[in-house]
């Protein structure tokens, strides 16, 4: 397995699989027989996710897991109907995964950020549920693909994703013969990737995760219904605006000042002497820093309502070296009192989250899915984030202390910019050869009969020196 821990504190580890994959087995209903079938199934293609194979479509998983050649095909067509056909909830299997992971999370640091995003599955063909030229930042220009919206969690120093959404353009859902060949539910309407997101959020705020500001690049935050939206569900956010988004200046007494202008305008009018310069992280390659300008606004763009009864917010202008100007604004309705340091780390925190894709894509086969079904597109990712909130994880359970003192095991140590030793690298994912694989097979991975399931006791967090989250 190329993802997981090599040799580090792995003791345990075939143990806390199969307890990981009983919890997921509980949540994918039918009873007896069907649900016996759905744990294999399940574990089949979760263990072709999480091991050795440069492609992580459903034929070359059926290879990997069949010893005889002649069981190829059956198996294929088994994980076929499980990935299109079975009728399980990739809600419930998602809020099961994300709960294991947050244990973990945040025994140390609380979720600070909900941040949603978008990421795109390159395609060659046409027949794809949800496939077109469009534009996608995994490619930078606009190229034939599927585009994903997500939703993750981050803490200061972990991000999950939870939640992902596909999105269907109008042309997909006004075409009657494409949704009937990609089986989209016959009550499904066009949603924007604003729309989409919120509903993500109204999943993740029913089941009661941890709440944290949301941040979002320009296609969400020019939407001021979105962030209306946002403020309705008593949510705050950070995200990126035009340019030539208008705003009134609030001073300390929360009175208007001047005209109305914009983002830019007043950026501008600061000057150089108006921006301060702030780190907010140390990466790879050193401190990452900018210079930022922070000023209390309200918002020129809300009809209906007078601009003194609007609700003040931060403007948080960014001047990045070799720019030649202020280029990149963000709206943050943080309290009046949060420090400059603050707005920019929480705005920052949404550049992470490519790590994230990058290792999902090039480790978990999140982007291999050749199926051309709608609801076998979300069961496919469904099965990588399971993969990957136990990644996570295994992960963090390495590195808490009370685990390791109980064990009697080394502390390890990390080097600042150094990265964790059998854990997922971040590379590229349309680089990801054999020979950039970070760590060797685990020791003494579960014989393929593992996939039955035994129904053994899970251990409970407490038992391993994890405390429960707390809701």
């Amino acid at each position: 397995m190329t993802t997981l821990i090599a040799g580090f504190e792995a003791e345990g580890f075939q143990q806390r699989l199969e307890t990981y994959f009983e919890k997921m087995g509980k949540v994918l209903g039918g009873n007896g027989v069907v649900n016996a079938a759905r744990r294999s199934s399940f574990a089949t293609y979760a263990m072709g996710l999480l091991g050795e194979g440069d492609r992580k479509s459903m034929e070359p998983i059926a290879a990997r897991a069949s010893a005889d050649p002649k069981l190829i095909d059956a198996q294929h067509q088994r994980l076929g109907h499980f990935i299109n056909d079975t009728h399980w909830s990739d809600e419930e299997v998602r809020l099961e995964a994300a709960r294991h992971a947050l244990q973990y999370m945040t025994v140390r640091n609380p979720i600070s950020a909900w941040i949603l995003d978008d990421t795109g599955f390159l395609k060659q063909g046409k027949h794809s549920v949800g496939v077109q030229r469009q534009y996608t930042g995994s490619a930078g220009k606009i190229t034939n693909c599927q585009v994903g919206t997500s939703l993750c969690v981050a803490t200061a120093t972990d991000h999950l994703p939870i939640d992902f959404e596909l999105y269907l353009p109008k042309a997909w859902m006004e075409d009657k013969d494409r949704r009937e060949e990609a089986k989209i539910p016959n009550e499904m309407e066009f949603k924007t990737k604003p729309e989409l997101a919120l509903q993500m959020i109204d999943r993740a705020l029913k089941n009661q995760l941890p709440k944290g500001v949301v941040l979002a690049d320009e296609g969400y935050g020019n939407s001021k219904e979105f962030r209306q939206s946002l403020r309705s569900r008593n949510m705050d956010y950070g995200v990126s605006i035009a340019s030539t988004t208008a705003v009134w200046l609030v001073d300390r007494n929360g009175a208007l000042r001047s005209k109305r202008k914009s983002v830019k305008k007043l950026a501008l009018e600061l000057g150089e002497k108006g921006f301060r310069r702030t780190m907010w992280r140390d990466g790879t390659r050193g401190l990452l820093h900018a210079r930022f300008a922070a000023r209390r606004v309200v918002v020129g763009t809300q009809r209906g309502r007078a601009p003194r009864e609007r609700e003040a917010e931060w403007l948080l202008m960014e001047w990045r070296d070799g720019e030649s100007e202020p280029a990149h604004f963000h709206l943050v309705t943080l309290p009046a009192n949060t420090p400059r340091k603050k707005l920019v780390r929480i705005v920052k925190e949404r550049y992470r989250t490519e790590r994230a894709y990058e290792d999902l894509k090039g480790e978990l086969g999140l982007d291999h899915f050749e199926g051309r079904r709608f609801a076998g597109w979300h069961h496919h990712v469904s099965v990588a984030l399971c993969c990957y909130a136990f990644v996570i994880a295994e992960k963090l359970r390495a590195f808490f202390s009370t685990t390791r003192r109980q064990r009697g095991t080394r502390s390890l140590r990390i080097p600042s910019g150094e990265t964790f030793p059998g854990f997922l690298h971040h590379y590229s994912s349309c680089d990801c050869s054999p020979s950039q694989h970070m760590a060797p097979t685990v020791p003494h991975l579960p014989p393929r009969e593992f996939v039955s399931l035994s129904r053994q006791t899970p251990p409970s967090p407490q038992e391993n020196g994890i405390p429960l989250m707390t809701q």
